[in-house]
C-alpha cells in the first residue's frame, strides 16, 4: 500500500489541491448568498424558493462533494510515507484549522436548512462577519503549509 501512496503522490496532491479550491469557493460564496437572502429577499415567495434552490444544490453538488474528495485526499498523503513529519508544529495547527473549517461547513448546512424550513433569524451583518471565517482558516492553513513557521 506504501509504494501505492508513493506513486500516486503527485495526482494525490493536485486532486486534494483541486478539491479544496471547489470547497472553498462554496464556503465563500454560500455565506454571501445567505446574505443576500437574509437583507432582500425574505423568507417567502418565488424568489426565498430560488435562493433555497441555489443554497441547497451549492451544498449538494459542490461544497459537500468537494468536503469529501478533500479529507479522502488530504488523509491519503498523510498516510504516504515520508510526507508529514508529526513533530513539526505546523502540521497540527493545520489539522486544528481543517477541522475548525469542517466545523463550519456543517454550520452553513444547518443555516441552509432554517433558511430552506422559512425560520432564519440571522441578520445580513451577521452572516458578513461569518463570510470572514473561511478566510482566516484560509491564511493561517496556507502559510501553515507553504512557510512552515514552526
Amino acid at each position: 500500500m506504501a509504494d501505492f501512496l508513493i506513486a500516486a503522490y503527485p495526482w494525490t496532491k493536485s486532486l486534494h489541491v483541486i478539491s479544496v479550491i471547489a470547497w472553498m469557493a462554496g464556503l465563500f460564496y454560500l455565506p454571501r448568498l445567505f446574505v443576500y437572502h437574509a437583507e432582500t429577499v425574505g423568507q417567502e415567495g418565488p424568489t426565498h424558493e430560488m435562493f433555497v434552490t441555489m443554497e441547497r444544490k451549492l451544498l449538494k453538488f459542490i461544497m459537500n462533494p468537494a468536503s469529501i474528495a478533500t479529507w479522502i485526499f488530504g488523509l491519503a498523503m498523510v498516510f504516504t510515507p515520508g510526507v508529514i513529519d508529526w513533530s513539526e508544529g505546523w502540521v497540527h495547527a493545520k489539522a486544528l484549522m481543517v477541522i475548525l473549517m469542517t466545523g463550519f461547513h456543517h454550520v452553513l448546512v444547518r443555516w441552509q436548512r432554517d433558511f430552506a424550513a422559512a425560520r432564519n433569524t440571522r441578520t445580513g451583518r451577521s452572516y458578513r462577519l461569518a463570510n470572514e471565517i473561511p478566510t482566516v482558516l484560509m491564511i493561517v492553513i496556507v502559510v501553515m503549509v507553504i512557510a512552515r513557521p514552526f
